[in-house]
């Protein structure tokens, strides 16, 4: 037991996978099954018929999942439990010794991913699984499906198709060219994968600018200590451009985990391929709709929704009959391939023709010959097509329509176009927002905060994160919500708890955020960042005899932390405009951390360009650290105080939490447990702002 009443491992995974409540549950079952166990040494092997006799789980009502409980342990076969303890086998232990409670704790969290997974694939459409709760999201589904996958196989077909792409677009990068091309067959692409450069370049490559390279470890050989950076620093980048990483901590990218790795590696070229799927990148789907109520609807789908949005509206052109739902079973006859290449590029066709032919693996080899002309990357072979294979199928939909969307240039002139684009800080801080929410791991993945918060129920969902326990359930309306006033009423308690927690809310009404007011939504979301925020280094700091913690003590804190390292930057406010140039910043990070600044690489700060240079290094470093941030250079450069709040905030929250946690072995190289921003009650989990990886 730590301080506070806190239960503290050593293994970050383990400390972001449950929850306080979990943990101080499973600590007593632990001890009562330890007790009961002959010489009080509970022993491997007696771990299975333990756990299923004694109901460990059952009722807890934390965020491991109750109707997974324990008992249902019983539904493991033989060989499915000896899978259990194969994959939680570590070389440094000697589990004949006795079962030490961080074992239990693994092979716990083994047998309730096993028994989510056999339970998830008895569901038809079944979406993700493990402590992520079922999303009512389709974008969720999308996101967090690959990486959800519990059972620890993997896709072949999946893994050829990805390396393919990897092979494709990073062949001339100068740190990998010399380890690609990767073949296929083998595993070496988990192998390659260990350092963390790869998967850093892989989210470079899907949004660039992400990264700043220069914080990334790249010599040839590098020590334990300098892969966890890059491990570290790959997490939160790839958090910071929308993933869902659900069980993943740099310890699972250390080890080169084959399903983990290629969950995340399926997601960030997802995101790569499906950039262009919106409104602002690809005005031209403006197309798709017909009055204001449509666009409305188009803004608040997700990519893979406009895709196959986008997909009908062709096919219809091209006289196809039916309507295709999903990346699936819709597919697997390749009739609507035929349909869609024949539209988008019939100049491509040749004969025989796809539908003339009646065997599926014949039909779908012409559909990828047809691609194959039109100059587009398969991602999946004939047999993937006929297999429905969904990740593989919306990777080549989202490729056909990077080449040729079939949109006109033209674009039609619509009065409700007028309000879509927003000025850039409204949508830097949408942005902010979006990634923050869907950092804290609720059900519901959102795709744009102006209306995906329109029914109130997300910002329940939100606030019962940072917030445990103010949010009265049975007075909420749950989604899908017809009624306008049943919005109103969910919106009416969010303001409500608001004003409990003590938010400003003068001239806010439910039905204000109902109708998107972009202005009021996003001084709300503030609100609720800065709780979590200042709730968390409250917790944090037990000195402090529960004393609120202000944005002035953040302040001094920062300031005394440069000043005494040496340095003489100073900040009078977060909208001092000298932390344009970068440097009080870079002092602060150098200052809680020696090692993580290269200030060879520093600028001075003066001109644009030295500015914007520190600004990006400044994000990356902090990443790199532990702190998982949204924020992005621009917001520096502008000195958005809001965000430079966040960013301080962030630092100083990894640096109180460091002597609890954090442990440091320069000559080994050892890695460490990293943290920063979560929820504001231990007893809720620490699933956002975590940089070691979401539950």
């Amino acid at each position: 037991m730590g301080l506070d009443g806190l239960v503290v491992v050593s293994d970050p995974y383990l400390q972001r996978r449950f929850s306080q409540a979990d943990l101080r549950a499973l600590q007593a079952q632990y001890a009562a099954l330890r007790d009961a166990a002959p010489s009080g040494r509970l022993r491997l092997r007696d771990l299975p018929a333990a756990l299923s006799s004694a109901g460990v789980g059952a009722g807890k009502g934390g965020d491991a999942e109750k109707e997974n409980s324990a008992p249902a342990a019983a539904q493991l076969t033989e060989e499915e439990w000896a899978s259990v303890l194969k994959a939680v086998a570590r070389a440094d232990e000697r589990p004949h010794q006795g079962v030490g409670f961080e074992l239990f704790l693994r092979v716990y969290a083994e047998m309730q991913l096993r028994l989510k997974g056999a339970a998830a694939g008895k569901k038809a459409g079944g979406g993700g699984g493990g402590i992520a709760r079922s999303s009512s999201s389709s974008a969720a589904a999308f996101l967090t499906a690959a990486t959800t996958t519990l059972l620890h196989t993997i896709s072949e077909s999946e893994k050829a198709s990805y390396v393919g792409h990897i092979n494709a677009y990073l062949a001339e990068d100068p740190f990998l060219n010399t380890a690609l091309p990767i073949d296929p067959a083998t595993d070496h692409l988990f192998h390659l994968t260990k350092d963390g450069v790869l998967l850093c370049k892989l989210i470079n490559l899907a949004v660039p600018g992400t990264i700043d390279e220069r914080a990334i470890n790249t010599k040839k050989l590098l020590n334990l200590w300098e892969k966890n950076e890059n491990h570290t620093l790959c997490l939160n980048s790839a958090k910071a451009i929308g993933c869902t990483v659900v069980n993943i901590g740099t310890q699972d990218l250390a080890e080169g985990r084959p399903h983990l790795i290629l969950g995340l590696i399926s997601q960030i070229i997802k995101i790569q391929l499906l950039a262009d799927v919106n409104l602002k990148s690809t005005p031209q789907l403006v197309e798709l709709v017909e009055d204001s109520k449509e666009m409305e609807e188009l803004m608040s789908l997700s990519p893979e929704k406009i895709l196959l949005r986008w997909m009908n509206f062709q096919l219809k052109k091209g006289g196809f009959q039916r309507t295709v739902t999903n990346f699936s079973s819709d597919i697997k006859d390749s009739e609507a391939y035929a349909c869609l290449l024949n539209v988008l590029a019939p100049e491509c066709s040749a004969k025989p023709s796809p539908m003339s032919v009646k065997d599926l693996l014949h039909r779908a080899r012409l559909v990828l010959e047809h691609a194959d002309r039109m100059g587009c990357k398969r991602y999946l072979t004939p047999k993937d097509i006929v297999d429905g294979l969904p990740n593989l199928n919306l990777a080549f939909v989202a490729h056909i329509f990077q080449k040729r969307n079939g949109l006109s240039k033209q674009m039609k002139q619509v009065s409700f176009v007028d309000g879509l684009s927003d000025d850039a800080q409204v949508s830097r801080e949408e942005r902010s927002f979006r990634l923050w929410i869907n950092s804290l791991g609720i059900s519901t993945y959102i795709n744009n905060v102006f209306e995906d918060l329109r029914n109130g129920w997300v910002l329940l969902e939100v606030i019962d994160k940072i917030a445990p326990g103010s949010v009265n359930w049975k007075m909420a309306n749950r989604p899908p919500i017809k009624l306008p006033f049943r919005k109103v009423e969910n919106c009416n308690q969010v303001l409500k708890i608001g004003k409990e927690l003590k938010f400003s809310l003068v001239n806010i009404a439910g039905n204000d955020i109902v109708q998107g007011n972009k202005k009021l939504i996003l001084a709300f979301l503030w609100q609720l960042m800065r709780y979590n925020i200042l709730q968390l280094l409250k917790n944090l700091r037990f000195h402090s005899n529960g004393k609120e913690i202000t944005d002035n003590d953040i302040l001094i804190w920062a300031n005394k932390k440069v000043k005494d390292s040496g340095k003489h930057s100073r900040m009078e406010s977060f909208k001092d405009r000298s932390l344009s140039s970068g440097i009080f910043f870079l002092n602060l990070l150098g200052a809680v951390e020696p090692r993580v600044v290269n200030w060879s690489l520093v600028t001075k700060g003066e001109k644009d360009e030295e500015k914007q240079m520190n600004a990006s290094y400044i994000i990356s470093v902090a990443r790199k650290l532990g702190c998982s941030i949204f924020l992005l250079p621009e917001d520096i450069l502008e000195v958005n105080q809001k965000m430079m709040l966040t960013l301080t905030a962030s630092i100083m929250y990894w640096h109180l939490k460091k002597p609890t946690s954090f442990s440091l072995d320069t000559e080994n190289g050892s890695s460490c447990e990293t943290s920063s921003i979560s929820t504001s009650d231990d007893s809720a989990s620490e699933s956002s702002f975590d940089d070691s990886g979401a539950r």
